[in-house]
């Protein structure tokens, strides 16, 4: 399976568990330090439309990539999923977010929006009490990812992306995929 259609599955179920959320679960508490699960949302609509719009855009804005009301959830994961597959496979991506002038190749941005989307959606299952374990294919894909996540002092930032790794306690791979990424299964 090819990482655009990885991608894609991956924001489907993404898809399911956003559009399951309710109001009133909106203010429980989610693994990502500080936010909450209705700013955990709104993170990732924005950063669903920003991709898509710098995968489109030869010049995207920061502003592209801001926090917008998850109701939008559907139309953005829509509006990403059409931009990857009309991209040329040679496509080089500027991501205005992650840096101001280098450009990413494709498959790179792929990787990088697939770590988010598939660990997000266990933010949001954890905060909602399920904490589900994504499919084997999905997990090896983001522990490829997380194994190229930068370590440094930029993981404790105000704003971090990922806090800094935490020692890995077992073999699991997605459990060492969320180490990777500051958290714990």
């Amino acid at each position: 399976m090819t990482s655009i259609e990885l991608h894609r599955r991956a924001l489907a179920r993404a898809t399911e568990v956003v559009t399951a959320v309710r109001g009133e679960d909106l203010a429980r508490p989610t693994p990502c330090a500080g936010w909450d699960l209705e700013a955990l949302l709104a993170h990732m609509t924005g950063q669903n439309v920003g991709f898509a719009t710098a995968v489109i855009d030869a010049e995207p804005a920061l502003v592209d990539f801001a926090p917008l009301p998850h109701g939008g959830w559907p139309a953005s994961a829509d509006a990403l999923t059409a931009a990857l597959a009309g991209a040329p496979a040679d496509r080089a991506v500027l991501l205005a977010e992650i840096h101001p002038t280098r450009r990413f190749p494709l498959r790179v941005v792929v990787g990088m929006h697939l770590l988010d989307t598939v660990v997000h959606t266990w933010d949001v299952t954890t905060a909602l009490g399920a904490g589900e374990r994504p499919d084997d294919e999905l997990v090896a894909a983001v522990l490829e990812q997380a194994r190229l996540v930068p370590a440094g002092p930029a993981r404790t930032a105000p704003g971090a992306a990922f806090a800094p790794a935490l020692p890995a306690v077992d073999a699991d791979p997605w459990a060492e995929a969320l180490a990777l990424l500051g958290r714990r299964a």
